[in-house]
């Protein structure tokens, strides 16, 4: 009897243990339909990318993935209304490293960090920027903007789609690492913001492949330069920025992301990660990201907070140099 109460007694210690030992599995997922909040509007290029994503997505899961597209406010719009939904995965949030690491800088009075509210899941892509000039522009290369620029010292005009974009923050770093002073003029239409530099009303902007191909196209725009550090595949001839005559430490470029209202389960984000990557593989969804020299990328909810963080110490660099504000 006491070997038998002995007995029981080892079983009703181990039993707690062996449970606690096995590994968190994430619970059945999706079970109905999966909603994708963006502030990018509807036909943009992280539109496009994402309506493919969620497709094979919805198949692979068996229950049907929506896109929410809810543009303006900066980003706020779309942020707020993925804010308030449960951390369950039902509601994703697609933003770029903008929103992620500018955004506290940028609106200091709201007193708001994008990843205090939000935890990074799935990374999707990345993409380069180019230096675009008009076709006519005597400039062939960045050593000929920048001697333009020193000989010229606050006329030289670079435009982008916004006050905090990569676009603006790319220019205020070419400014501090070539020890310029040029003129930011921000555009809401990123078409007319294209069309300018096509006419040289604007000296020139950086530019991804997919928002400004239309006007590159017809004839009305050149890249002189890539800001990377190696070249793009998809345009071969286009030199880096050290190779065209830049600094060579300027890379300008945005990641695309989706994240989670705070609070999801590692499990639970580390299976929606694991199948954003699958989704992302698919050759289809790669021949579309060549066409926008999209960069696939498959890092890991850690790998994407750490990348976040080494471009807010950028962003916030500076936005307090150039004394720029949103609020």
């Amino acid at each position: 009897m006491n070997r038998r109460t002995t007995l029981l007694a080892a079983l009703g210690l181990a039993l707690p243990a062996a449970a606690f030992a096995q590994p968190q599995q994430a619970p059945a997922y999706p079970t109905r339909a999966v909603n994708i909040v963006t502030p990018f509007a509807a036909g943009s290029g992280p539109d496009a990318v994402l309506r493919m994503v969620g497709e094979k997505l919805g198949r692979l899961w068996g229950q049907p993935v929506t896109i929410d597209n809810k543009p303006g406010g900066g980003g706020f719009i779309a942020i707020e209304q993925a804010r308030r939904a449960a951390p369950d995965g039902y509601t994703l949030l697609q933003l770029d490293s903008e929103h992620v690491a500018a955004l506290p800088h940028l609106y200091k009075s709201k007193n708001f960090n994008t990843l205090d509210h939000f935890d990074p899941v799935a990374s999707l892509f990345r993409t380069p920027f180019f230096v675009s000039v008009s076709s006519q522009s005597k400039w062939a290369s960045m050593k000929d903007l920048i001697a333009a620029a020193k000989a010229r010292p606050g006329t030289v005009n670079y435009g982008s789609w916004g006050v905090g974009s990569p676009g603006h923050l790319g220019g205020q770093q070419l400014d501090a690492l070539a020890g310029i002073q040029m003129n930011h003029v921000p555009f809401r239409e990123v078409s007319q913001l294209y069309s300018n530099v096509g006419t040289g009303e604007v000296d020139w902007a950086f530019a991804s492949i997919p928002s400004s191909q239309g006007i590159y196209k017809a004839g009305k725009l050149k890249y002189i330069a890539v800001a990377a550090r190696q070249r793009v595949p998809q345009m071969p001839d286009v030199p880096t920025m050290a190779e065209s005559g830049g600094p060579a430490d300027l890379e300008v470029n945005s990641f695309v992301s989706l994240l989670a209202p705070k609070g999801m389960s590692p499990a639970l984000a580390a299976k929606i990660n694991a199948d954003v990557a699958k989704a992302i593989a698919d050759p289809e969804i790669r021949a579309r990201f060549d066409t926008f020299a999209f960069e696939p990328l498959a890092w890991s909810p850690d790998e994407i907070r750490r990348q976040a963080q080494i471009k807010s110490k950028i962003y916030g660099e500076l936005v307090r140099q150039g004394n720029i504000s949103l609020d």
